[in-house]
């Protein structure tokens, strides 16, 4: 895993660290960077070779997020969404043929994978959701709107949810694999966000989307099981994400505290500083310990619902308080964009609300504990 992890690390100090300021400036995504993650096979870490993946395991995938996300937090969300969503999807629920067709190009980064839960109208509750997939042949006819959906205009390959029995609610949901060329497809609003501004984030517009039969994925009405299933992977690689922006925050403060004088002294020599640095580093290494338990209890196939559910909670909590005492610690240079704890600041908040707010996490917890 070390070897891995160094590799991760070099990419991003030369290729990433230059450029992250000037793609969240421009909110471009960085599809030439996406091409060369894909050629280390970073696209497809934890898949079988003969799909295109590495072959590699669900910690080192943890190891390749964190890596990334301590020089840009949109890129670490893009890995961790591509490997963990779209393309673990299809591997986990889809038949051979779907995995043969569609694998090798998610894989090799050649094309970028998008997954579509959440609505205007319908987040953390999936039963409200308003996309119909209604049967007619051979085929499923989509219509209906997705929102916040991470690469929604720069997907090739998307796995998008849509009821497809309205009397049954959450079980009458179904999972289907589009393809962006489809008639009736197209993307609407490109957000404009607070951070993360590198990672794409869009609205699919579904206006009678043929679907062949042969994409569904699993059976039908199967889709919500199956996304609360690929979920608890996906929180586990937010967690990550969570854990490298943090320990980012705890990097800069650090040389800031050293180099940074006051009153004839370092920064570092004052108390109140000293303090914030040991709570950063002490719950950070908590949340790393935490995120990798998750990690490898899911690479041993266990049921890592509660656990997955623990570490992004954790870690996305220690992460937003890891950030916002970075800013206080750089004081009135922690605001100002020159200084690399001003884009974490915006990044982290992310954390706390995507794949499940830490409401929705608590709330995944608390019914864990009490078996219900």
């Amino acid at each position: 895993m070390k070897m891995v992890q160094d590799l991760a690390h070099s990419f991003a100090e030369r290729e990433i660290k230059p450029n992250a300021m000037k793609y969240d400036e421009s909110q471009e995504f960085p599809i030439e960077i996406m091409k060369r993650l894909g050629e280390l096979g970073f696209m497809g870490v934890a898949f079988p070779e003969k799909y295109g993946g590495a072959n590699l395991t669900c910690l080192e995938l943890v190891a390749i997020i964190e890596e990334i996300s301590k020089y840009d937090p949109s890129i670490g969300l893009s890995v961790s969404a591509h490997n963990g969503l779209c393309t673990n999807h299809i591997y986990t629920f889809g038949n051979e043929q779907q995995r043969e067709r569609y694998l090798p190009d998610l894989c090799s980064g050649k094309t970028i994978g998008a997954w579509a839960l959440t609505e205007p109208g319908s987040g953390s509750d999936a039963g409200g959701m308003m996309t119909t997939g209604v049967r007619d042949g051979d085929c499923y006819v989509l219509n209906g709107t997705k929102t916040f959906t991470t690469h929604g205009s720069v997907a090739g390959t998307l796995v998008i949810m849509a009821v497809t029995d309205k009397s049954k609610r959450k079980n009458g949901i179904s999972a289907f694999i589009l393809e962006r060329t489809m008639k009736g497809f197209s993307v609407g609003k490109k957000e404009n966000k607070l951070g993360m501004r590198a990672s794409d984030t869009a609205t699919l517009i579904l206006d009678n989307v043929r679907v062949a039969r042969e994409n569904l994925i699993g059976e039908e009405g199967a889709g919500f099981k199956q996304a609360l299933n690929i979920l608890d992977g996906g929180r586990i690689g937010i967690a990550a994400l969570s854990v490298g922006i943090a320990q980012a925050c705890l990097d800069h403060s650090l040389k800031y505290a050293r180099e940074r004088h006051q009153f004839g002294k370092p920064l570092g020599e004052f108390q109140a500083i000293q303090w914030k640095l040991a709570d950063m580093a002490t719950e950070i290494k908590a949340a790393r310990l935490l995120t990798y338990k998750a990690a490898w209890e899911k690479q041993q196939g266990k049921d890592v619902n509660l656990i997955a559910a623990e570490a992004k909670y954790f870690a996305s909590e220690v992460a937003v308080r890891a950030a916002n005492e970075a800013v206080q610690i750089h004081g009135g240079y922690g605001f100002i964009k020159e200084f690399p704890v001003e884009k974490l600041y915006r990044d982290v908040k992310l954390m706390t609300i995507g794949e499940g707010t830490s409401e929705v996490q608590k709330m995944v917890i608390a019914k864990n504990l009490l078996q219900m």
